[in-house]
């Protein structure tokens, strides 16, 4: 889990690094072809009939819809922001599931997470920094993606029965096709091999990273290794000094500790509870 946690840095690091000189719709394209080079392979041995035997069609598609809105916004944001400043309002998104999840999915929410998604919610608020400057486009941009990436979280509760395959795969080739579609717009020739093979990294590093991170998952129980991705802000505070020169804010800081404080409640919160259940 903490090495699939740095494989998702160094490839939010080189998004960023890149997303400087190409366009947005060319880098998600060149990212999404590499992962299926990596992925179709996998899935042909799997069967590919299995990816057009999918439960529930719509909420695949709405799936794909807010994954792919949540790349775009991510490498939108890295433009304009600081990667730990996005990383922060992207871990707020397993409190914004929990504020959902009674209108959603029809969970029950006791006082005490609703007092932990307050603490969160507050902590979103303090990162942006109160003022005329919250309402900026990539501040906006980052909400707008944080909250696209909750929405794909609870529309995946509502496809427990289909295969982590299939719903990467059309994750990635929904980002794909999108890609392909605003590839145009801001195209850019490949300047040299090293950005060619840093492009193509971008898809292999994430495909590794998922793969890292669902093993650790069947190895070990979600209590046990999930609250490590919150290490992911620590990487980003990392490589954002040492490639981009960027120090973090304290109103930054100060909100990110109590979204990872809420977001890590709130999760201790529903395994005593599943738990208790059993």
């Amino acid at each position: 889990m903490l090495l699939g946690m740095l494989m998702f840095s160094l490839n939010d690091a080189m998004g960023k690094w890149l997303i400087s000189t190409y366009g947005l719709g060319q880098l998600i394209f060149l990212r999404s072809a590499a992962a299926l080079f990596i992925l179709v392979p996998m899935v042909w041995f799997a069967g590919f009939g299995k990816l057009f035997r999918v439960e529930r069609p719509l909420m695949q598609l709405s799936r794909v819809f807010f994954s792919t809105a949540e790349v775009f916004c991510f490498y939108w944001a890295v433009i304009y922001l600081p990667l730990a400043d996005v990383m922060t309002f992207w871990l707020a998104a397993p409190i914004y599931v929990a504020a959902c999840s009674p209108f959603l999915l029809g969970e029950k929410v006791g006082w005490r997470r609703w007092t932990a998604i307050a603490v969160g919610f507050i902590g979103v608020i303090l990162a942006l920094e109160p003022s005329s400057a919250m309402f900026t486009w990539p501040a906006m941009i980052s909400i707008a993606g944080s909250a696209a990436f909750a929405f794909m979280l609870i529309s995946g509760r509502f496809l427990k029965g289909t295969p982590d395959s299939t719903l990467v795969f059309f994750q990635v080739g929904g980002a794909g096709l999108a890609g392909l579609v605003f590839a145009p717009v801001g195209w850019a020739p490949i300047e040299s091999g090293r950005d060619l093979v840093l492009l193509g990294m971008l898809g292999i590093v994430a495909m590794a990273a998922h793969m890292l991170v669902n093993r650790a998952l069947k190895i070990s129980d979600a209590a046990t290794v999930a609250p490590l991705q919150y290490t992911l802000l620590v990487w980003a505070v990392v490589f954002g000094w040492l490639f981009f020169d960027e120090l973090p804010r304290f109103g930054l800081m100060l909100g990110a500790v109590l979204i990872v404080a809420s977001g890590l409640f709130i999760f201790i919160r529903e395994q005593r509870l599943k738990s208790r259940a059993a």
